[in-house]
């Protein structure tokens, strides 16, 4: 009988690649912390010196442990799957502000998909588009660092008076930009001590 997760099975039948190979995406993991809080720029330069001959190592290692498995063993199978895929997974190398990862669009889309059951209750196709807008709102606060509720209460009470014309400065990344600014002309009319 088959496993369902193929990666827990190659691990099992292959456990010495498995931990080289986790090792090695381990310090292609590190040096991404060591850029966290880096501009795009440094974190592009801090890739190139020291994650693209990580990642050489490891893309020279996939091709070796293929050629020491035969083609149906669960690991040969994830190898030529990462192999599949080769560009894609190193797409980070070439522009800083590429996560390394695709973790932040998983996590939206789990929202996105545990919301799909109730979609189906939404009533008609002006619900539907009302229940897309307001996810799409929500999820645009979510990465952009704003609390959905405080920001979707501030709209609703403004909504009255504003014009349609105002409706653009209110868009989530355009409102956060707005309070930063009053927030910095505050601090700078703030009498000294």
């Amino acid at each position: 009988m088959c496993e369902r997760n193929p990666t827990l099975s190659a691990e099992k039948a292959a456990p010495g690649i498995a931990k080289e190979a986790i090792a090695l995406v381990r310090a292609l993991y590190a040096v991404e912390r060591q850029g966290s809080n880096t501009s795009v720029e440094d974190r592009l330069r801090l890739r190139r010196e020291q994650s693209a001959p990580v990642r050489a190592e490891l893309r020279e290692k996939l091709f070796d442990w293929k050629e020491q498995l035969l083609p149906k063993h669960p690991m040969a199978e994830a190898i030529k799957y990462a192999l599949g895929h080769w560009n894609e997974l190193n797409v980070f190398l070439t522009d800083g502000a590429v996560a390394i990862d695709n973790n932040i669009s998983e996590r939206a889309m789990r929202r996105v998909v545990l919301n799909r059951k109730n979609s189906l209750f939404v009533g008609n196709a002006r619900g539907g588009r009302t229940a897309a807008i307001l996810a799409n709102l929500t999820s645009t606060c979510r990465r952009h660092d704003i609390d959905p509720q405080l920001y979707l209460t501030q709209l609703l009470v403004a909504l009255p008076s504003l014009r349609v014309s105002d409706l653009p400065g209110w868009l989530p990344d355009r409102c956060k930009a707005t309070q930063k600014a009053r927030l910095a002309a505050l601090n700078n009319h703030t009498p000294q001590a």
